[in-house]
């Protein structure tokens, strides 16, 4: 017999009890369809932001998976989430993520497999341009490092890239309405659509309306341990990466440009009443040469940095916050998500599965309009051996 869940499902169960909380539901079922009315709609407006919507409920998924997990702790070390902006239009290039400020032990391998999945939606006009990013992009990233030494490790990452029409539009419209927050013109939208294009003086520097997948710019890294206090809990390591054009530029999947980036990683850690903390943050340079993506707007280096917390009330579990953030990849534009500074928040955290694996969960939300995609959904495993 196969399970069905008509109006019992998560959003109907929030729905109604919201619904009850401000007493417009009298006490019945309302359906998923009908109208969410105003007055509540309002009241719930007062208490709670979008943004602190979906933080809450990305901790409540944490803390809700937490507790089907086993008790047995299984420690791990505060580190930054393996995030980067997943605008299409940015993705393909080879900003890095933070990475931690400790490198692999000697003789230490790690293995890392990401999942993101972004639904993006952008709608922009005027006399001289369009830009339109109506779609989903999924990219899942197998990487390893391996420690030489004690100061020097060695690093590769290996991405799939999938850009198509998705599945989130439906949930994030039923969303945005049930808090009344605004849609942005998706409603408007044809539902799960793939569109990415581009347009300029009449124009089209960019079109990509068919979904597929395939092979992602590899790249190749390398990490220096500077200085490291295991007493103090302080660390920083120099990081570099050299990003491949393996990908084809044509379907979004790679840049067509050889990327190389160096950054210096940093973490501190502190005790607090209910269990350690921590701080980390990076910061660097982008450079980028050749390439097939609005060659002619694209600028030739882009900063970075990203700064995060951590805290860890049990050993198998810690709660994170971090903020990712760059220059603009683009000029000779009058849109935000192609010439403005890019932000975006993380909200999430990490479950210890095994004395040698961890997995981190989160959600991302762009800080700065539109310069990020709407919403990321982060899993990232990782293996030491």
């Amino acid at each position: 017999m196969a399970w069905r869940f008509p109006e019992a499902s998560v959003t109907g169960i929030i729905r109604n009890k919201l619904l009850g909380a401000c007493g417009a539901s009298g006490g019945h079922p309302v359906r998923l369809s009908s109208p969410f009315p105003a007055a509540c709609r309002g009241a719930w407006l007062n208490r709670i932001s979008g943004g602190q919507a979906k933080a809450l409920l990305l901790v409540l998924a944490v803390l809700v998976s937490a507790g089907f997990w086993p008790r047995t702790a299984h420690p791990f070390a505060l580190a930054p989430f393996s995030s980067r902006n997943q605008n299409p239009l940015v993705q393909i290039y080879g900003l890095p993520v933070a990475g931690g400020a400790t490198v692999a032990p000697q003789g230490q391998a790690e293995f890392r497999a990401t999942l993101d999945h972004a639904s993006n939606y952008v709608d922009r006009g005027s006399s001289r341009e369009q830009l339109i990013l109506d779609g989903e992009t999924t990219r899942l990233t197998l990487g390893g490092r391996y420690g030489f030494g004690r100061k020097v490790e060695i690093g590769v990452e290996v991405p799939y890239v999938y850009h198509g029409g998705g599945f989130l539009d439906g949930f994030l419209i039923n969303y945005h309405d049930l808090f009344g927050f605004p849609q942005g013109g998706r409603d408007d939208a044809p539902r799960d659509r793939l569109l990415y294009r581009y347009r300029r003086d009449g124009v089209d520097r960019l079109h990509l309306a068919s979904s597929g997948g395939g092979l992602g710019d590899v790249a190749v890294t390398a990490g220096l341990q500077l200085y490291d206090d295991a007493a103090r809990q302080r660390a920083v390591a120099l990081r570099a990466a050299l990003k491949l054009p393996t990908g084809r530029s044509s379907s979004l999947f790679g840049s067509g440009s050889t990327d190389v980036a160096l950054w210096v990683a940093a973490e501190e850690g502190f005790a607090l009443p209910l269990g350690p903390g921590g701080l980390f943050g990076a910061a660097g340079l982008l450079v980028m040469a050749g390439g097939e993506v609005l060659r002619e707007q694209r600028h030739d280096a882009v900063g970075f940095g990203s700064i995060g917390a951590g805290w860890k009330p049990l050993d198998w579990l810690a709660l994170k916050l971090q903020v990712d953030a760059h220059t603009p990849f683009y000029r000779a534009s009058d849109f935000q998500p192609l010439a403005d500074f890019s932000a975006q928040l993380l909200i999430g955290g990490t479950l210890g599965l095994s004395e040698r694996t961890s997995l981190d969960i989160a959600v991302s939300e762009d800080l700065a309009r539109k310069t990020a995609p709407d919403v990321v959904f982060h899993f990232s495993v990782i293996t030491r051996f």
